[in-house]
């Protein structure tokens, strides 16, 4: 996962995706051998000349000015995720890769933590890797992992690796296409910012030799961050749930994230998440008749 080629392959598949017409431009009537927009298309709308365009898209040139790399994004219908995804990718250099420190979470993100008592929360590090989780958290997204595992760096968590290898992961989420295709587009920016980062490019390529799935929304080149959406939820012990998932930016940590859980209030999944609070309190894992008595005793 080298610097070198990203920029290049962002461009052909931005390109990709748009059509002549979705730009305006008028185009005679007949079979064309390229998806979406021609390059010489794409650099007459951004006002630069093809042999240059070219250069960029073939890696050839590393030097594109801001001014060029605005038009083009212009040109692109990017939105302010997906430019700013741009501008990291034009500025890199080729480095090596290297192994990153380990990621830690400091002691006011814990107390923070353990403020928030039954609510569902997990402290997220830049390769989506799980650094912390409440009680409810695990209890909610992971209770099959021993719940210390993020306690230690070499068994810790990794959400994208979750969501497309473990079963019970994919199980978990109603709505898995949306979740998977939020969660490859924020591993996109994390990858466009930390080209280097050895545990990053590794864990794509695991990713790209296990799962087709995560091959083809990789390709896509997608880039925005996972700031909050709802998703539908099929619990092991509790069953069905709605939850909004928001994440917010540790000012003091600012590649961790507080990914923070919560549901409509008054509703049949908040009553849902106060009884899997009650199980996830209990010694061992209740049977199933035990469930059943406490969403009576609800």
């Amino acid at each position: 996962m080298g610097s070198s080629g990203h920029l290049g392959e962002f461009l052909r598949a931005r390109r990709a995706r748009l059509q002549p017409e979705d730009v305006g431009l008028i185009t005679p009537p007949g079979h064309r051998r390229v998806a979406g927009l021609r390059r010489e298309e794409l650099a007459q709308l951004a006002g630069v000349s093809v042999s240059y365009y070219t250069r960029l898209e073939q890696n050839q040139s590393t030097n594109a000015s801001d001014g060029v790399l605005d038009a083009l994004a212009t040109a692109l219908r990017l939105d302010d995720h997906e430019r700013t995804h741009l501008h990291e990718l034009a500025a890199q250099r080729p480095r090596p890769h290297k192994r990153p420190p380990v990621e830690r979470v400091n002691a006011m993100t814990r107390e923070l933590l353990r403020s928030l008592g039954n609510v569902p929360a997990l402290v997220v590090g830049r390769r989506t890797d799980v650094l912390a989780w409440t009680p409810m958290g695990h209890a909610l997204l992971a209770g099959h992992i021993d719940p210390t595992a993020p306690d230690h760096p070499g068994q810790r968590p990794n959400l994208v690796r979750m969501l497309f290898l473990d079963p019970h992961t994919r199980e978990l989420y109603a709505d898995w296409d949306r979740k998977a295709r939020g969660l490859v587009a924020s591993l996109r920016i994390a990858a466009g910012r930390h080209p280097e980062d050895a545990l990053l490019a590794s864990l794509v390529g695991e990713l790209s030799v296990k799962c087709p799935e995560f091959v083809a929304l990789w390709g896509d080149h997608r880039a925005k961050p996972c700031v909050g959406d709802s998703f539908r939820l099929h619990h092991p012990l509790v069953g069905e749930l709605t939850i909004t998932q928001q994440s917010l930016q540790l000012t003091h940590s600012p590649e961790q994230s507080l990914v923070v859980v919560t549901t409509e209030d008054n509703s049949p999944s908040t009553d849902t998440l106060e009884l899997l609070a009650q199980l996830a309190t209990t010694p061992r894992e209740p049977a199933p008749s035990m469930v059943e008595d406490l969403r009576v005793q609800r």
